[in-house]
């Protein structure tokens, strides 16, 4: 069955090059098919183009359907176009009369919006607790390790003293950035598409405030056309929220790669959550945060694959918009993995004490030196030349401590104030 049939048979390889891998990927959509439905159905019902035996019994029919995609029964087989054609097989198949009335005042077009924003909604909230459950973590890992040191490094250079403390809370407060990403993107996903039709309304006079509040969407996409083109555009407002959230990760698990190989030595990862090797006996290898590292930087790909597929489309609806769920709905579910076995993995990171003692290290001091001199009257042009001829003449001693009091330093990172800021952008 398809929703456009007109009994005019198509030919089976231009039928398979359009649907593609639709079917697989409309599963997703699935629930928010029959929701958008029964939002749908009421609307119908209240301006008189159902009756309400018709109503009640589509509603009825719908919800059996969402309780065989919840429990798994739910398959879209090769006779159908996709899920719309599936469910109103489904409603027709049991309700005869009434299930072909359910396409009254709708497009397809509209239809894959509502289930789109449904879904993306769906998916901002899941990945909004998801993040603050890192923040959670990664703030109580600042503050279980803010007093112990860690060098800090510019140019991959040894720079200045760091500290756990600051590690942790850096990439912590980095996430409320990424919140804020979610939350535009959420401002862009929560507005109701359905009775834009086609893309140019309906002739029927339908209620389009109904179904805003009946599907829970904060507002109503008023103009048709901006409706319509709001496909790729809300794909896109995603995947750059989810860009931002990927980078953050990516950057987290480089460090960590970074920090526990030998050269570095400053943390350490238990067994279980190591690798080997099939040669080396020795070898015990990072591969989580590698791999969360590598299917983060394929997310941050995202929004120009999106980009380049809509960049140069007219408005209205065109075909090439089927595409975007490819890209957009693996990268999802692999940005959910991502951010739950970081959170498995990070608790169980092992800091390692007393890395400064290595005289390498020394040299991070030298700007503490020389601001002591500063403090104590001399030029800062001056004291900056005093040290580096200490540097130069080998009698720099390293003081070895820090005195650092500004908000947001190594002994004050106001840990308190991140969490009232995240509170707030959350």
């Amino acid at each position: 069955m398809k929703l456009w049939e007109k009994g005019i048979p198509t030919d089976k390889q231009i039928e398979q090059f359009t649907v593609g891998n639709d079917r697989e990927l409309d599963l997703v959509l699935a629930k928010y098919d029959a929701l958008g439905s029964i939002a749908h159905a009421k609307m119908l019902g209240s301006i008189g183009l159902l009756t309400t035996t018709e109503t009640n019994s589509l509603i009825a029919a719908l919800n059996e359907i969402i309780t065989d995609i919840a429990e798994g029964n739910f398959i879209i087989e090769d006779s159908f176009e996709d899920v719309h054609s599936k469910i109103e097989y489904l409603l027709t198949a049991k309700l005869g009369d009434a299930g072909k009335k359910i396409h009254t005042a709708r497009s397809r077009n509209d239809q894959v919006l509502v289930d789109v924003n449904l879904y993306l909604k769906d998916v901002v909230i899941d990945l909004k607790e998801q993040v603050k459950s890192l923040f959670d973590l990664l703030m109580e890992s600042a503050e279980k390790y803010q007093n112990v040191l860690l060098p800090g490094y510019t140019h991959l250079q040894i720079a200045m003293p760091s500290s756990f403390g600051m590690w942790f809370s850096a990439y912590a407060e980095t996430l409320i950035d990424d919140i804020t990403m979610l939350n535009a993107a959420l401002k862009v996903v929560d507005q109701n598409p359905l009775g834009s039709a086609a893309g140019y309304g309906s002739s029927f006079p339908i209620n389009r405030t109904f179904t805003t509040k009946e599907l829970g969407f904060e507002t109503l996409k008023y103009n048709s056309v901006a409706a319509q083109m709001s496909r790729g555009k809300s794909e896109k407002t995603l995947a750059f929220a989810m860009s931002s959230v990927a980078a953050t990760l990516a950057k987290f698990s480089m460090d960590v790669c970074l920090y526990m190989s030998q050269n570095f030595d400053f943390i350490g990862l238990p067994a279980h959550l190591t690798t080997g090797s099939s040669i080396m006996p020795h070898k015990k290898n990072p591969d989580v945060f590698e791999l969360i590292r590598g299917k983060c930087n394929k997310i941050q790909a995202l929004p120009y694959e999106i980009t380049l597929i809509t960049n140069n489309l007219p408005s209205g609806y065109h075909r090439d918009l089927q595409l975007l769920k490819e890209g957009l709905f693996p990268a999802i579910q692999n940005l959910k993995a991502c951010l739950d076995i970081a959170i498995f993995s990070i608790k169980d990171i092992k800091v390692k004490d007393n890395i400064l003692a290595d005289k390498k290290y020394n040299y991070l001091f030298t700007v503490d030196t020389l601001n002591e001199m500063v403090v104590a009257g001399m030029p800062f042009r001056d004291a900056y030349k005093a040290v580096a001829e200490q540097l130069e003449n080998g009698t720099y001693e390293s003081p070895k401590e820090t005195k650092h009091t500004h908000e947001g330093s190594i002994n004050n990172l106001c840990l308190a104030e991140i969490k009232d800021k995240m509170d707030k952008s959350y």
